[in-house]
Parts: structure tokens; sequence; C-alpha cells
């Protein structure tokens, strides 16, 4: 769990939080999309989120060429 939380160009559907997510944690990126999905059907804030880590996560490249 070393990676830095950043959003990846590659394997990203929409934004590439959930892809980045899974990166950081080391999990299926399919099982963090299936778990946000699901997070869905709840009450919350689940969108709000989802929007702010977009806000807050550096793309990749970004990132790179911070050189963090």
């Amino acid at each position: 769990m070393s990676r830095k939380l950043v959003r990846p160009r590659q394997g990203r559907m929409f934004a590439g939080v959930c892809a980045g997510l899974a990166q950081r944690f080391g999990i299926s990126a399919g099982l963090v999309r299936l778990l946000f999905l699901l997070s869905l059907l709840l009450p919350g804030t689940q969108v709000i989120i989802y929007l702010a880590l977009w806000i807050i996560m550096p793309n990749e490249d970004r990132y790179l060429i911070a050189g963090h």
C-alpha cells in the first residue's frame, strides 16, 4: 500500500477515482466500482464524496511531472 493516491491514465472509466482507489489499496478496480454502485442504493453522500475525490486526487501524469 505504498502507492500514492492518484487518478491513473490507464484503466479509468469516468474520472479515474475508483481506479485510483483500487491501485492505492491493491484491489480490483471492478470491485471498487461495484461497491460504489451498490452504495448508491443506500442513503448518503456518496456522489458528493466521489466528486470531492475527483477534485482532490491529482492526475497521474501531473503527479509524475511534479517529481514526487
